[in-house]
């Protein structure tokens, strides 16, 4: 079976191709085809020689994941890709282009094992973590579709299915290489992590020295409602979660954002409002409030406009940051794992 070299850095490029006594400096030679050129035959690589060409075809290969399904939004804003890996396993992504940029949603499992109440990417479990260079294969789907039209990947989120610190070593190895200046060079601050919860691995993270945004899903201002909703909290407690996000915001002087999804009736009541600002006061965070995009099989509803705007409303009487996620893509179901989900139901 041959060798993928897709998402390795230069380091081990050389390291792969030295018993082939390949000379050092032809690794970064391959780097530039694949990852600045878009190259994904070593024939396209017309400054080596036929001969190392042939070779390198002989033992190695370069693979990133194929589309399987494309969705575009009406005003031609938000796309989602539904992308396939070597082993027939698909994930979704998405494009959001924003008024500040292009962003981009990238899944980290396939699946997600978290169970939370009103997510469709848990609903079939998770199949599997995804590999450091998958994980780039998405980036680098999305990124070569808008080098054609000259423009780029600006930011990025880790907010598709799954748990990213969940499958920790991987996203890690991952923020490394989409980092790193020979293969896609973006800032760690143009990426924000989003995560259920997973206490240990948030204090990890701020160990690394990665200052990369962290989001952390809260969705409920006290623990009973929060373990209904999400049921991880019921291993790692409210009190714990914050404490941990407070001191990944003083360990990395970076603010971090609480998601609160709002559904009707369950937590977007005044007082849980009230609630929420007591939880967060003095920290530094800001609060993403973003009225739930229904999934049919979970039967939870949005609030009415009015009961949004009152929710945030009251949280800014608190003097908490806060804003209202802008809706993008709903009209094609650009929710977590709704795309997928959909292609797993028809196979089954």
């Amino acid at each position: 079976m041959k060798e993928n070299l897709f998402g390795k850095n230069v380091a081990e490029l050389q390291a792969a191709l030295q018993p082939l006594g390949v000379q050092r400096f032809r690794a970064k030679q391959v780097a530039q085809w694949m990852y600045e050129k878009g190259a994904r035959s070593f024939a396209a690589m017309t400054n080596l020689s036929k001969a190392l060409r042939e070779e390198l075809a002989a033992s190695f290969e370069i693979v990133t994941p194929t589309a399987r399904d494309v969705l575009v939004s009406q005003d031609g804003r938000t796309e989602k890709f539904l992308l396939a890996f070597a082993d027939g396993t698909a994930v979704e992504a998405v494009l959001m282009r924003q008024p500040y940029g292009n962003s981009i949603c990238i899944s980290t499992q396939a699946g997600c094992a978290m169970g939370c109440a009103f997510c469709a990417s848990t609903l079939h479990g998770r199949a599997r973590d995804l590999t450091a260079a998958e994980m780039l294969g998405e980036v680098f789907f999305i990124e070569e579709k808008l080098r054609g039209e000259d423009q780029h990947v600006d930011t990025m989120v880790l907010m598709g299915s799954g748990e990213p610190l969940m499958n920790y070593e991987n996203v890690v190895a991952f923020l490394h290489l989409v980092h790193d200046p020979a293969i896609l060079g973006m800032s760690y601050r143009s990426i924000t992590l989003s995560t259920s919860g997973i206490v240990p691995n948030i204090y990890r993270l701020a160990d690394e020295g990665l200052p990369v945004s962290l989001s952390i899903s809260l969705h409920a201002p006290e623990d009973a409602l929060r373990s209904t909703l999400m049921p991880i909290n019921r291993k790692y407690p409210m009190a714990d979660v914050i404490a941990a996000g407070k001191a990944y915001g003083d360990r990395t002087k970076r603010r971090v954002t609480y998601e609160y999804i709002l559904i009707d009736g369950v937590n977007d009541s005044d007082r849980h409002a009230d609630e929420l600002a007591q939880l967060l006061r003095g920290q530094l965070a800001s609060v993403n409030l973003i009225p739930i995009n229904p999934v049919v099989e979970r039967h939870l509803l949005r609030p009415p406009a009015e009961r949004i705007a009152a929710f945030e409303q009251r949280l800014a009487a608190h003097h908490i940051a806060v804003t209202v996620r802008r809706e993008m893509g709903t009209d094609i179901n650009a929710a977590c794992g709704q795309l997928r989900n959909r292609h797993l139901d028809q196979e089954a």
